[in-house]
């Protein structure tokens, strides 16, 4: 079947927003389509050499971000938190598995947010969703809840602020290895998990010192001192993901250049929907989620379309059963896709399967059954003896209380209420992701 960047246009879609002003929102996918890329193809492709290095167990990958990227948010501490939390999670697993990490972040460009109602209705008043601020205001009126389409151009704008920002702190030495005391957030350093990444941070010192006196040092040696962050999102709404789709110069082949991974969600993956038929022509390695009522055959269908050369490195399926269910569903598809010989990259979320909603009337999630599913994943694939690549959560470098549990920071009902930020889906904190990436490190 021919395929264009626009093709998804002739195909039934799901969690799409209605704009009124149709002549205004062609007006601004076109300006978009002028507008530089955000990646360019030959970084996409580094990223699906590693990720397939991920699936040979060569590597492992820690994806991690927000539920949904925020205007009102927008600053540098929260970028820069983000980033810190990311390389100590990829200190604590590198130095106990010897392997290399896959650094990706939901980041600069995870504005859009599927929704289980179209609409949302408070004390008798009914208005459409809110869909993420690249379509519609947070805020509770029917003004504020009009998809407006000028909200893409900011939310480009904020997407090129943000890798600008990430690409100086991956090479200006923020990531230099002899400075990993400093990634220690503030709010987290006397806590026990803190004191934790300090032993870890002292053992590094010492390797540090033997590799300077053997002459390699930051200076001679960049890769002590510099790293690579990628991005990613869930590629939801097309009309921003089709305007920055690019032909790249060297292969001739169409890349999206918002980002260097995509995702479908578990919502959007339909075989005969416009999200799979536009995710079966670009060239990024992309990524599936794989919800509790992913079936065998269907599955086995939609890795062969979003992966027809059975390319390593190039599909990412994302487990997202929840710990109550992951034991029972996820065996028979990881045995129906081992037994057919395709090649994935296996990963798991632990978070989209375990909210909740709390006595106080806050969504949560129990940190006890992240922690659950994650065991039951790395579990599970010891005993079919194929790869756990990777981890991808939704987690905030601030000191949030969003997630209940954990022994790092007991987090109970009562207390999220005093610093409950998200826009949308409780995050974990610093502390918990931190406490998360110590367990996965006890499993190499």
């Amino acid at each position: 079947m021919s395929w264009s960047p626009d093709s998804w246009r002739n195909f039934p879609i799901k969690q799409q927003p209605e704009y009124k002003d149709k002549e205004l929102l062609k007006k601004v996918e076109e300006e978009l389509k002028r507008y530089p890329p955000l990646i360019f193809a030959g970084e996409a492709r580094n990223l699906k050499e590693q990720l397939a290095k991920a699936g040979r167990g060569e590597a492992f990958i820690v994806q991690g971000g927000d539920c949904a990227e925020s205007f009102n948010a927008f600053n540098a501490d929260v970028i820069k938190n983000l980033f810190k939390l990311i390389l100590q999670m990829s200190v604590v697993v590198a130095y106990s598995s010897g392997k290399s990490v896959v650094k990706i972040g939901r980041v600069a460009g995870q504005f859009a947010k599927p929704r289980s109602s179209d609409f949302e209705e408070r004390n008798g008043i009914k208005l459409p969703s809110y869909r993420g601020d690249i379509i519609n205001s947070i805020e509770f009126n029917e003004k504020a809840r009009e998809a407006d389409p000028f909200r893409m151009l900011r939310a480009y704008n904020q997407s090129a602020a943000t890798m600008n920002l990430l690409r100086a702190f991956s090479r200006g030495g923020l990531a230099d290895l002899t400075q990993v005391h400093r990634w220690n957030l503030d709010f987290i350093k006397n806590h026990p998990i803190g004191q934790k990444y300090e032993e870890i941070s002292c053992q590094i010192d010492k390797a540090m010192n033997f590799l300077k006196a053997a002459g390699l040092t930051p200076k001679n040696t960049p890769q002590l001192k510099q790293t690579t962050l990628f991005t990613s999102h869930e590629a939801l709404l097309l009309n921003y993901e089709e305007a920055l789709t690019r032909v790249d110069s060297i292969t001739g082949n169409w890349y999206n250049t918002s980002a260097h991974m995509l995702w479908i969600g578990d919502r959007t993956r339909d075989l005969n929907g416009a999200h799979v038929e536009y995710f079966r022509g670009i060239h990024n390695p992309i990524g599936c989620k794989v919800g509790p009522s992913m079936q065998t055959d269907e599955l086995i269908e939609l890795v062969k379309t979003l992966n027809p050369q059975n390319e390593e490195g190039k599909l990412n399926l994302i487990v997202r059963m929840g710990a109550n269910k992951i034991e029972k569903l996820f065996p028979p598809l990881l045995k129906a896709v081992t037994d057919a010989k395709l090649n994935v990259v296996w990963t798991i979320d632990p978070m989209h399967g375990n909210v909740e909603k709390s006595s106080t009337g806050f969504k949560t999630r129990e940190f006890d059954n992240i922690l659950s599913e994650v065991k039951s994943f790395f579990k599970i694939h010891k005993e079919y003896g194929t790869v756990a690549a990777g981890v991808h959560l939704e987690m905030t470098g601030e000191n949030v209380t969003e997630c209940t549990g954990s022994a790092s920071c007991h987090i109970t009902v009562d207390d999220l209420s005093s610093r409950y930020h998200t826009q949308c889906d409780p995050r974990l904190n610093a502390n918990q992701a931190l406490e998360l990436a110590f367990m996965i490190s006890e499993n190499f």
